[in-house]
């Protein structure tokens, strides 16, 4: 029988024990851009996987693509294969009217409305990302004056039902097909809102699900691109202080790294 894991293909010594996650396969390059010996090992579907080394710290960058279901996949095949400590890099929206667009948000739990998380374990069980990892962004972010917030995260599927366009008067408008969104979506995004919740995006909460089952370490920072409710155009920037956020992600984890 084959040792390669089926959906990736990456087999054992492959995958660095410390592993960056993020959503776009573009992404991968940037985060790996200051490692030294670089392979990449799989680039199939949404998933491209890079291993490298910098500091003498062997690592690895994996996407996920969009969304918790194909997060799962790859999270589980990267486990298996002995990685134990992931940091999530990507972007989000602001909820929180503090939050600023270009901020880093450092997730340290997460409000989970995914539907893969859910497969693994009760609706009550806690997504929480790792103290050592919180701790080594936080100071991250701090010596590099990066602006950046700690706090809860609003992790859903459904991208265009849960967003929504400020419209006049407070209200909020469907940002889905012909208009579609019934009363309670409003209603939710409105209860994140008062809840105190920072951010919202797709993928943190399965990640912390599975590091909380599996018994591994996870943690999530993220660029805010754009806001919730969305105000426009001139408000989306997907890349936004990216690179910022890669720095204080890739210092963190040589931090946590030498620290064992």
């Amino acid at each position: 029988m084959s040792d390669a894991q089926p959906i990736t293909g990456c087999r054992p010594g492959d995958i660095a024990e410390h592993v960056f996650l993020c959503g776009d396969p573009a992404r991968v390059g940037p985060i790996s851009a200051s490692w030294e010996n670089t392979r990449t090992l799989c680039d199939v579907r949404e998933y491209t996987i890079v291993t490298g080394e910098r500091e003498g710290v062997a690592l690895t960058a994996a996407s996920t693509g969009i969304g918790a279901p194909s997060t799962a996949i790859v999270m589980e095949e990267l486990a298996k294969l002995g990685a134990h400590t992931f940091i999530r890099v990507g972007n989000c929206g602001a909820l929180a009217p503090s939050v600023e667009l270009g901020d880093l948000v450092i997730t340290t739990g997460a409000v989970r409305e995914d539907g893969t998380s859910r497969a693994y374990v009760v609706p009550e069980y806690p997504a929480v990302a790792s103290y050592e990892l919180v701790a080594a962004l936080t100071g991250a972010a701090r010596e590099t004056r990066a602006p950046h917030h700690a706090g809860i995260t609003w992790s859903f599927d459904a991208f265009y039902a849960r967003n929504a366009i400020a419209g006049p008067g407070n209200t909020l408008e469907s940002m889905s097909f012909e208009g579609y969104w019934p009363p309670h979506l409003e209603a939710r995004i409105r209860d994140m809102q008062a809840a105190r919740i920072l951010n919202c995006e797709m993928e943190a909460g399965i990640i912390l699900t599975l590091a909380g089952l599996f018994g591994l370490r996870a943690a999530a920072i993220c660029t805010v691109s754009d806001r919730t409710p969305w105000t426009g155009p001139a408000e989306l920037d997907v890349g936004r202080n990216m690179a910022q956020c890669i720095d204080v992600a890739n210092a963190a984890m040589l931090r946590v790294a030498s620290s064992r």
